[in-house]
């Protein structure tokens, strides 16, 4: 893991260079997304049996942080398409073998919405459905998409995640946003999909820490809850883009002279000191926390010791909490830079429009995620599958 931390920074400036690119696109440059193949960065948390790196989680992340530093886009992809290795080995042996039968480097990419339907059949469902935010499908070759079972009278009886093959699904090229345009998240349609048994898991024994995968996988990576890991993953872009766009904004604003409220130089400005000040706080404090509770998780799964409620709801509540501190940074940051921070391509710009952007993630409700720990701190029911 740490060699792959190490290649991951040799490429950090063609990445950087590749970055208007990518916005311009609306999708990662082929050359960029076979660096990071190569390097082994989509491997760092795919099962050891498959080829995968199987390691800290936590380093995961510092490499998808250090990556958006550089490129929001290709750490949101990083991150996406990088934790999705992890999902897959909780699902059962077969449906690992299929993904990787053909070689370790399979990118897979997803659209958790429960937006699909599924008609039981012999051996399996059929699947039909539109799915949109797939970030990377253009790069995949399997897809991860959500379900639901609709019962008698057209109620939800159960919610389920699949794995379908490339030759099943469809992307179409609908992707235009305001930030994070590189990610390429288009939309996925699949008609009428045959989908096995052991291709269909239970988001609620995934979330119960009973994914079938576990009996293959037995290494405490897969100990640790989806709800934790999954959800860190589309805080840690965010925060990663925030932290690159401060230290650029440091380093350029040293020498800038003022032309407005009377000239002067701006390092010498009580105002943008504070704000620098405020920004560095955010970051660190969003960094401290995420890597915090990702270790204690991971320790918890290397012990095989159970973990405890209270730790998965202050994991979720300090994610959503990081994401907003890195708004919050990005935001003084703009503000303090004054007009030139309008001009596009500006670093500042970018990164603010890529943190709004990855902060309407539904992982990143703060509201919603928030009130799940008030729910355990009052000793109240807690029923959430990104917990």
């Amino acid at each position: 893991m740490t060699d792959v931390l190490e290649r991951i920074r040799e490429v950090l400036p063609a990445i950087a260079e590749r970055a208007r690119d990518a916005e311009e696109s609306r999708r990662l440059p082929e050359e960029t997304v076979a660096d990071l193949v190569s390097i082994g960065a989509f491997r760092m948390l795919q099962p050891a049996r498959f080829g995968g790196l199987e390691g800290d989680p936590a380093q995961f992340y510092e490499a998808v942080r250090e990556v958006s530093a550089v490129c929001g886009s290709t750490g949101w992809v990083l991150s996406v398409l990088g934790v999705h290795p992890w999902h897959v080995g909780l699902f059962p042996g077969e449906a690992q073998e299929d993904v990787w039968a053909g070689g370790p480097d399979v990118l897979i990419c997803s659209s958790y919405a429960p937006i699909g339907r599924l008609r039981a059949v012999d051996g399996g469902c059929v699947l039909t459905g539109r799915w949109s935010f797939a970030s990377g499908c253009d790069h995949a070759s399997w897809a991860l998409l959500g379900g639901l079972v609709v019962g008698d009278g057209g109620r939800p009886v159960d919610f389920l995640s699949v794995l379908v093959p490339r030759e099943d699904f469809q992307v179409l090229d609908v992707w235009d946003p305001v930030g994070l345009r590189g990610t390429g998240s288009n939309d996925v349609v699949v008609d009428k999909a045959f989908v096995p048994d052991h291709r269909i898991v239970r988001n609620y024994d995934i979330a119960q820490l009973r994914g079938p995968g576990r009996a293959v996988n037995r290494g405490p990576l897969y100990a640790m809850p989806f709800g934790a890991v999954f959800t860190t993953a589309v805080a840690a872009p965010v925060v990663g883009v925030v932290a690159g766009s401060y230290a650029n904004y440091v380093s350029t604003m040293r020498d800038r002279v003022r032309l407005s409220l009377g000239g002067g130089r701006f390092v010498e400005d009580q105002g943008a000191q504070v704000a620098v000040a405020r920004a560095a706080s955010e970051i660190d404090a969003a960094v401290l926390q995420l890597d915090r509770n990702i270790t204690e998780l991971y320790e918890h799964a290397l012990r095989g010791a159970e973990i405890p409620a209270e730790l998965r709801l202050r994991t979720r509540r300090d994610q959503v909490r990081a994401t907003e501190r890195a708004v919050g940074a990005i935001d003084l940051l703009f503000q303090s830079a004054g007009g030139n921070s309008l001009r596009r391509g500006n670093p500042v710009e970018r990164a603010w429009r890529d943190a709004h952007a990855g902060s309407v993630h539904v992982a990143n409700d703060a509201q919603r995620a928030l009130a799940l720990y008030g729910k355990g701190e009052f000793d109240l029911p807690v029923e959430d599958t990104l917990v």
